[in-house]
């Protein structure tokens, strides 16, 4: 199978909550590497390679996850995985 990239904004109280921390803890659990950080205008980006199936499944984990219940909405793009990623880190 192919890899993707899946390229998220997240908008809500996404900041100050541990939603990096907890995304960086949840992809531990997939077979995913990337991403994740704050922006100025308070959403969170998150860039996240892999198989299409393991990254629906990470999406709806961070959903599902404690962090969940800020997000208000999700911009979400797919695209051709890039494979620049090592692991999946948090980026200041």
């Amino acid at each position: 199978m192919a890899r993707q990239q899946l390229h998220v904004f997240y908008v809500g109280r996404v900041q100050g909550v541990g939603f990096r921390y907890t995304t960086k803890i949840v992809a531990q659990g997939f077979e995913v590497t990337g991403t994740v950080r704050n922006l100025s205008d308070g959403r969170v980006e998150m860039i996240a390679e892999g198989e299409r199936s393991e990254l629906e499944s990470f999406r709806k984990a961070i959903q599902d996850s404690d962090v969940g219940i800020f997000i208000r909405q999700e911009q979400a793009a797919w695209n051709e995985a890039k494979n620049c990623f090592r692991g999946f880190e948090i980026v200041r």
